[in-house]
């Protein structure tokens, strides 16, 4: 191919379209090169839509280049000026950045899964966050991939949102703190996130704050604080979730995350939607009390507050948190009561509840599962998470016979989930027939 040799710019352009081509060929698909063990691998659902969305935008963006190479030679090209011909190729360079960061947020998911133990266990991750998400009946959960990293605090990018750079987002990608791998406060973290993903799919962001503001009338500390949950709303409904999923799991795990010195505790942001760390597990106390009665709530409640007393706080400050924390009965009935069209009139406490979480249900389980681990492999895996944080919130479960019997837990989950993918690709279709194979004969 020979290059514009009369027009040094759009030669130098050329020189480097062609050499992001060769860039990108090196981009493979993760089938390729890497390595993991069978029961690590992602579920099918995950690797096909990711494969798919990366290989569209590869295939999206040599074309875009080829376009553009073939433009250089064109009269327009010659006729254009330096600054438009190096503007369209500062477009392709941005896509393909855009690109490469794409397939980087799934490579962070992919490449773990080769680690030893770990790679896993966060395919047991997987399984377990599907089961947190499952609602049947009210809408088609999307693939979900976890994944660790560094920090205290978990994430999501939620299945169907933008991506970086364009395009939407084919799986939900939950990212778990590593320090919680593993023990209860993993349930919390996970069940957490996958809320975010369930309350989108719910749109009950939206459909909550009409009824939010509402709230927002009288004089202005009622406002204040009805303004307050509105802000808080998203990061609300996701501890919503994970309450009804965990139990007392989730209000334990959410302790430990904001257990943190006493001036971020109290700290009050409306431009943050995370609530004030001090009344966000008071919520989740009272969450737990409304949909699973029992002292434990009042107790956990308790100890937060001799953990940090609100006393010493400055006047205005003290009174904000009296008043959020004097609101929590009137907010818990509006969160449980609320019947979003989606749930299509099931009132969302109801929708999310189950009796197997209640906590004399969750004790007589584990009481159960004592010298037969069998019985905790066959349990859903949020439930088996909701028995042992009950256990462990209940003090007959030691943290490292916890760590143990989880790992287990999330070892056999995978392997499950691994063995179930090879029948449904082994078990021939009805009509099929067998065909015979030909053994080679015996060595005499």
């Amino acid at each position: 191919m020979t290059t514009p040799a009369h027009r040094a710019d759009l030669a130098l352009l050329e020189q480097e379209a062609r050499a992001m081509l060769t860039r990108l060929a090196r981009v493979r698909s993760f089938a390729l090169h890497e390595t993991m063990v069978p029961a690590a691998a992602l579920s099918a659902d995950a690797q096909v839509a990711i494969e798919r969305y990366l290989t569209g935008g590869r295939r999206a963006l040599r074309g875009l280049v080829g376009r553009y190479l073939r433009w250089l030679r064109t009269p327009a090209a010659l006729a254009a000026t330096p600054a438009e011909a190096q503007r369209r190729f500062t477009f392709l360079r941005l896509r393909f950045n855009a690109v490469l960061a794409q397939f980087d947020i799934f490579a962070d998911v992919v490449t773990q899964r080769s680690e030893h133990r770990m790679g896993v266990w966060l395919a047991g991750l997987d399984v377990a966050a599907a089961d947190a998400l499952a609602l049947p009946g009210f809408f088609e959960p999307p693939p979900l991939a976890c994944y660790l990293d560094r920090g205290h605090g978990a994430a999501i990018r939620r299945a169907h949102t933008r991506l970086p750079g364009g395009g939407e987002n084919p799986v939900a990608v939950i990212r778990v703190p590593r320090e919680r791998m593993v023990g209860s406060g993993i349930a919390s973290s996970l069940v957490h996130e996958v809320g975010h993903q369930g309350a989108a799919m719910l749109d009950l962001v939206a459909s909550l704050t009409p009824e939010l503001r509402a709230m927002q009338v009288g004089d202005q500390r009622r406002r204040a604080v009805w303004a307050c949950w509105g802000r808080w709303l998203s990061e609300v409904v996701a501890d919503l979730w994970a309450v009804a999923r965990v139990g007392v799991a989730a209000t334990t795990g959410l302790l430990a995350v904001v257990s943190l010195p006493r001036v971020f505790v109290f700290k009050t942001r409306l431009d943050d939607p995370h609530p004030t760390p001090w009344v966000r597990v008071r919520l989740s106390a009272a969450l737990g009390a409304a949909l699973y009665p029992d002292p434990q709530w009042a107790r956990l409640s308790r100890i937060w507050e001799e953990f940090y007393p609100t006393a010493g706080l400055e006047p205005a400050h003290r009174a904000l948190i009296h008043d959020l924390d004097a609101s929590l009965p009137a907010f818990v009935e509006l969160l449980l009561g609320h019947r979003p069209a989606a749930l299509r009139g099931r009132r969302l406490g109801a929708a999310l509840a189950s009796p197997d979480r209640r906590p004399g249900r969750l004790r007589d389980l584990f009481g159960g599962w004592t010298g037969r681990p069998a019985l905790a492999r066959r349990a859903p895996p949020t439930l088996a998470f909701a028995t042992l944080g009950q256990a462990r919130a209940d003090n007959r479960l030691s943290p490292e016979l916890e760590s143990q019997m989880l790992g287990e837990l999330l070892n056999h989950w995978a392997l499950r989930a691994t063995l179930e993918r090879g029948e449904a690709c082994a078990t021939p279709a009805p009509s099929a027939r067998p065909r015979p194979i030909d053994l080679p004969a015996p060595v005499t």
